[in-house]
């Protein structure tokens, strides 16, 4: 079995002549090469959230918690920060779900009379422990999902479509639907993982490719517009995947494509299954039409790049091929949403909400 993928780490050198880091594993390298990237400061930070080098919704909780821990152990203006780094990937609640928490405490500690570094070390603390949390209910996620696919798909032998990447490399522990699927395989129990390849960033061919792989699980990845071949022929007994924001009604913002998915899912009368802790579940946004699509640049449709072809290392660019005539214009949305009536649960570490409504949310969220 493959080692543990660690995505992110706090780091503090043993000289002590330089100051602490956020460590990250560089996800835009990958799969080609395993290479961490050092921020030692919020902007290298901010850039590495908005360049996806880290990513997925719990993992950006964990990430915004330690940049203010980072702003604060190096004196800097802790609230400009922590602005730049909530702001980084407007979608994906979580972020600044981190951000907040990191904050109040050390706004807490600055209160109690602790001092600055007291403050720093508070904020430090409430950062490990989000991480620690998210380890937690990586492992709750992945039992609740698995007993509720057992009940679903009674015959065992899942053939599982999934949309992106939530494995280990969005999370402090296994992640969320990749940590269903892992303890489908894990039991025995899967048959085909199929993987969409996930425009326009590739996340699912790049990374999740790169987890099945590692844990040896039996994968196969399709183009995203070839998903209603398989549910044509009968190929797939349950749809598990993500979220970066569930609405207060249920609905389910997650990578462009999902919505797609769930309208042939629920024509071909097929489980489709979202798996997310309860802090991607956003009380503040009403309902669907509130949540703010980030949109990327057309550039990642227009063309095709290749990371670091010239070489690893710093200062080499990408080799960009165009593949439409210059100046086209790119719809290029990061997200869509779906409504709860498409989604048959959503599946968070306190438990399962199915029929998905705001009251069943809420349920979970309470408890």
């Amino acid at each position: 079995m493959a080692e543990e993928i660690a995505a992110l780490r706090w780091e503090e050198p043993s000289d002590g002549r330089d100051g602490p880091a956020v460590v990250l594993l560089d996800q835009t390298r990958l799969p080609a090469d395993e290479v961490e990237l050092v921020c030692a400061d919020v902007p290298a930070l901010v850039r590495a959230i908005q360049t996806l080098a880290v990513r997925g919704a719990p993992l950006l909780g964990i990430a915004g918690a330690y940049g203010v821990a980072l702003a604060a152990a190096r004196g800097d203006d802790v609230d400009q920060a922590a602005s730049l780094l909530a702001g980084a990937r407007p979608t994906a609640v979580n972020l600044a779900y981190g951000v907040r928490k990191a904050q109040d405490a050390l706004r807490a500690a600055l209160e109690a009379g602790d001092g600055d570094a007291g403050a720093a070390g508070a904020a430090l603390a409430e950062a490990r422990r989000l991480h620690a949390d998210d380890a937690r209910a990586s492992a709750r996620m992945a039992e609740h999902g698995l007993r509720l696919l057992g009940e679903l798909v009674p015959q065992g032998g899942y053939r599982v479509l999934t949309h992106c990447n939530t494995g280990a490399l969005v999370s402090g522990g296994g992640g969320t639907a990749l940590a269903v699927v892992l303890a489908a395989h894990r039991s025995g129990e899967l048959r085909r993982l199929w993987v969409d390849e996930t425009r326009p960033l590739l996340q699912g061919a790049r990374l999740t490719a790169y987890e099945a792989e590692r844990a040896g699980m039996p994968y196969t990845l399709l183009t995203d517009n070839a998903a209603g071949s398989l549910f044509a022929d009968g190929q797939v007994d349950a749809v598990i995947l993500g979220a970066d924001r569930i609405a207060a009604d249920g609905s389910v913002a997650n990578k462009v494509g999902t919505y797609p998915l769930a309208v042939l899912a629920r024509y071909h009368r097929v489980p489709f299954l979202v798996v997310a802790p309860t802090t991607t579940v956003d009380f503040s946004t009403p309902e669907g039409s509130a949540i703010e699509v980030e949109q990327r640049a057309g550039g990642e449709v227009t063309e095709f790049s290749v990371p670091y072809a010239a070489g690893p290392g710093p200062g080499q660019a990408a080799v960009t091929y165009a593949v439409a005539p210059a100046g086209t214009q790119a719809y290029n949305p990061a997200f869509d949403v779906t409504p709860p009536e498409l989604v048959t649960a959503v599946v968070t570490e306190r438990g399962v909400a199915s029929p998905v409504t705001g009251d069943s949310l809420a349920e979970l969220v309470v408890r």
